[in-house]
């Protein structure tokens, strides 16, 4: 902690340029050091990258230490002239041996408005893209807009996380600020802006969400259909047998739907009206219908106006892609709460449907197929336990065990007999 009275051209903890700029002249340096208030203070000359890209070199200050003792720290280590001395020249050793990379002096925030918005937002799908802005908007840009690239440490980034962790965040969304944190940071590295990505690779601890993901049993589906409306009514039973999202049920065309064998053409996602494709190159598939999808799909094919191959097959009155959250808000909530069932969501089907194919027996692989997970790990978090089947299977682990310790009071008892 620094002493109040030290007055520096520097900010906190870490150190900062001064903004003089100086003329460029590369030899050996073993900058200056001297003591501001109680502190040991380096200063040394450094190669940067301006803003506007033009590399300049100017005057960098960094306090390495207390050089008194200060009153009411007895903790505080006092370093000697020496010691000092060698920090300096471990931060010096980079420079004077030619490995430090000049630093960009731009700014986090100025970063992102002027180079990583216009370039890599366009590139990702539209959830993705509003997933990061939101990330950045609400949480990065707080703590690490007016902060210089090569300023932010790997130290930062773990405060950082752990101070949303203590706010009350849960470890999935902490790890999402994380993830959008070093996408912009990687951006950097790969453009040469900065040395590495100090975001990277970190562990935050326990990602699972505070609220469990909800699913409906068996039971509680039929009730829920048998109360819903079109196209919910249609929506909800293509997703729940099939585990698409929702957004690849509502850019299904009828070119996709194969009815003959019985097979849907996962090619396109639709996201607040704009089509794409799908989430990953997993999400791409085939995914077979069982026979209550084909009817639901042929009473569709009824009652639409325009059956072409490239028209949709769920569309509003105007043919324009449905609005999953308007169902949601409209229809479907108000159902189940009508019904007395979980307010659940849209993706609430998908976590439906891998935790009924656990229950029929199948393999993770398939609900991986199925799904369109890239990774087996995210298929895992799909599939829930049923309370029933809990039942189910403690009960036969008792008759398994119980029906064993008769056979073996059975046999003792008759060769006690003999």
């Amino acid at each position: 902690m620094l002493d109040p009275r030290c007055k520096l051209p520097f900010e906190g903890k870490g150190a900062r340029t001064s903004g003089r700029e100086l003329t460029i002249r590369r030899r050996y340096q073993r900058g200056s050091l001297f003591i501001r208030g109680k502190f040991w203070v380096a200063r040394w000359r450094e190669d940067v990258i301006a803003p506007d890209g033009t590399p300049q070199r100017r005057l960098r200050w960094e306090v390495l230490g207390a050089a008194r003792t200060i009153p009411g720290r007895p903790d505080q280590q006092v370093l000697s002239r020496r010691e000092a001395q060698t920090l300096l020249d471990s931060r010096l050793r980079p420079i004077n041996q030619g490995r430090q990379r000049p630093q960009s002096t731009v700014l986090f925030g100025q970063f992102v408005r002027e180079q990583w918005e216009p370039v890599v937002l366009p590139t990702l799908k539209a959830g993705s893209a509003r997933y990061y802005g939101i990330q950045i908007r609400c949480h990065l840009m707080p703590t690490f807009g007016e902060r210089r690239l090569c300023d932010i440490a790997r130290v930062d980034v773990l405060r950082f996380l752990a101070a949303q962790r203590k706010q009350g965040f849960s470890g999935s969304s902490v790890h999402g600020m994380r993830t959008a944190l070093s996408k912009v940071l990687q951006a950097a590295v790969d453009w040469n802006v900065l040395e590495q990505n100090p975001a990277r690779g970190l562990r935050i601890g326990d990602r699972s969400p505070k609220a469990e993901r909800l699913y409906l049993t068996p039971v509680e589906v039929q009730r829920l259909l048998t109360a819903l409306p079109e196209p919910c009514h249609v929506l909800v039973l293509v997703a729940t047998l099939t585990g698409l999202r929702i957004g690849e049920i509502l850019a299904l065309r009828w070119k996709n739907l194969d009815l003959v064998r019985g097979v849907i053409q996962v090619r396109e996602t639709v996201s607040e009206g704009r089509f794409g494709t799908p989430k990953t190159k997993s999400s791409r598939r085939d995914v077979p219908m069982s026979q209550p999808v084909r009817d639901a799909f042929q009473a569709q094919h009824t009652r639409c106006r325009q059956t072409g191959p490239d028209d949709l097959v769920f569309t509003t009155r105007n043919q324009t892609p449905l609005n999953p959250k308007n169902l949601l808000r409209r229809v479907l909530r108000p159902t189940c709460e009508a019904s007395g069932l979980p307010l659940i969501s849209w993706h609430s089907f998908r976590h439906t449907h891998a935790t009924l194919l656990g229950e029929v027996g199948e393999s993770l692989r398939t609900a991986q197929a199925i799904l369109g997970h890239s990774d087996l790990g995210a298929t895992l978090l799909y599939a829930h336990a049923i309370p029933e089947s809990q039942k189910r299977a403690v009960d036969k682990v008792a008759e398994v065990l119980f029906a064993d310790v008769r056979k073996t009071a059975g046999a003792t008892e008759g060769q006690r007999v003999n």
